[in-house]
Parts: structure tokens; sequence; C-alpha cells
């Protein structure tokens, strides 16, 4: 391993590591794809009736899982994304369900654990992709419109920047560990690795406090302001519209193809 050992993997997208774009998916919001375009209300709701429709899907009908998987990777192939990449940071939803897929896989109901699977794994896609086409401040102004509460949304806000202090934070002291430290072995690596960490939260922690006092003195009054002023047009409003009936038509497909379905005919 090289030097910075666990920080490092932490910290150096290069090398596989997560990253501030691993977090943030900056790097990707900021296309000009038509789904990009499309007001973030629109990309909201129609995530919203999605998520809705796999937590209300009959397990029997697969077709309708399938259907929704085709029509995620359809909304990254119109906003130009690594399909790779968005399927892979989608699994990192996996760890939070796995106990209850195995639990279910080896309690003789094997179907239920691979349809808690396809359920989560599909919501995080939805989410996935629309982290990944609406820049974040977007986002949380279309959320202030939907009168979300406000508290939430700033903590939520703060949350997430906080997430690139401690990624820089982190980056800086990997290129200082590099400079002065030798490759250490296996024990003191991770004596390093914890001292590491407990100096990345102060410093990050002081860093932030920097910050909120250089708001204060740059006018913030306790909520973010935006300068959005996109309006939610009618070429929004038929692209929901189409949506909507996309899901219509595969929760009616997955009844005539699913197996109730088949013996009805």
């Amino acid at each position: 391993m090289r030097a910075g050992g666990v920080l490092g993997t932490l910290a150096s997208p290069e090398q596989g590591g997560l990253g501030v774009h691993g977090f943030t998916l900056e790097h990707w919001a900021q296309g000009t794809s038509p789904l990009h375009r499309l007001h973030a209300i629109a990309k909201i709701a129609a995530t919203m009736s999605l998520l809705l429709s796999l937590s209300l899907a009959d397990p029997a009908y697969p077709v309708f899982y399938l259907g929704c998987f085709i029509l995620l990777m359809a909304g990254a192939a119109v906003a130009k994304l690594p399909l790779g990449r968005l399927l892979l940071r989608s699994l990192l939803v996996a760890p939070f369900v796995a106990g209850v897929v195995v639990v279910n896989l080896f309690g003789g109901d094997p179907a239920r654990g691979l349809t808690i699977f396809w359920r989560a794994y599909l919501s995080a896609c939805a989410a996935t992709l629309l982290l990944a086409t609406t820049p974040f401040p977007t986002l949380l102004h279309a959320l202030d419109r939907l009168r979300v509460p406000y508290f939430f949304l700033t903590v939520v806000h703060f949350l997430y920047r906080y997430l690139s202090v401690v990624y820089e934070q982190a980056k800086s002291m990997r290129r200082a560990r590099q400079c002065r430290a030798p490759q250490p072995d296996r024990r003191g690596l991770w004596e390093a690795a914890a001292a590491t960490v407990g100096s990345l939260f102060l410093r990050s922690h002081h860093r932030a406090e920097r910050v909120h006092r250089a708001m204060l003195a740059r006018g913030f009054r306790g909520r973010v302001m935006s300068l959005e002023t996109a309006r939610f047009g009618g070429w929004d409003w038929t692209l929901l519209l189409v949506f909507f009936a996309l899901l219509g038509l595969l929760q009616f497909a997955s009844q005539v193809f699913g197996p109730e379905g088949f013996s009805a005919l």
C-alpha cells in the first residue's frame, strides 16, 4: 500500500477511493442533456413516484422491476452518464439490506430476499440518477418550493458542504504524510490511520467554525439564498406525464405477463 494508507484510499479518487465526487456527484450534475435541463421539481416527482411504485409492487411480478431498471438505464443514457459507474455507486446501498436478504435467503424465502434487494437497489439507482442530473443547490431550492421543512434542508445542505471540507483536509494531510513519513508496517499503518482520523476531525471542526464566521460576516442569517430562476413549463409537464404513463403501462404489463395474467390468457 502506498504511503498514506487508509487515508490515501479514502481521499484519492484516482486510486479508486470515494473522493469528493463519490459523495457529491457534482461532476455529473453539470451536464447539459435534456434530462439535466428538466426542471428539478419534475425530476423529484418522477423519482418519488417510481420509489412509491417500487414499494407497492407485487413481488410476483418481476416484469415491473425489469421495466423500472430499463427506464432508469434509458434515463442515464439520455443524460450521457457512465452506466457502469452509476450501477456501481448504487451498490452502496447493499450493505444496509444485506442482513435482511441473507436471513430470507437462508430462512426458506429466497424470493422475498431478492425482492427486498431489487427494491433497495433500484431505489438507490433512482436517487443516484436524480443527484447525478440535478445540482445540489437546485435540488434544495426545488424541495423548498415543495414546502419541505427548511430546517431539514439547512441541515442537509451543511452536511453536504461539510463533506467537501473533510475531503480537502484529508487530501492535504495525505500529501503531507507522503512527503514526511516513510512506508509504515502493518501495525504502524493502523496506528497512523487512527491518529490521522482524530487529527482530521479536529482540523475539520476548526475549519467549519471559520467558514461559519465567514458566512455570518457576509450576511448569512439562517437561510441559504438561491439564484435559481427556472420555471416549471409545458415541456416539464409533458415529460412528467409521459413518465407517469410509462409507469402505468409497466404496472399493466407486469400483471398481463405475470403468472396470474398467463393463467387468465
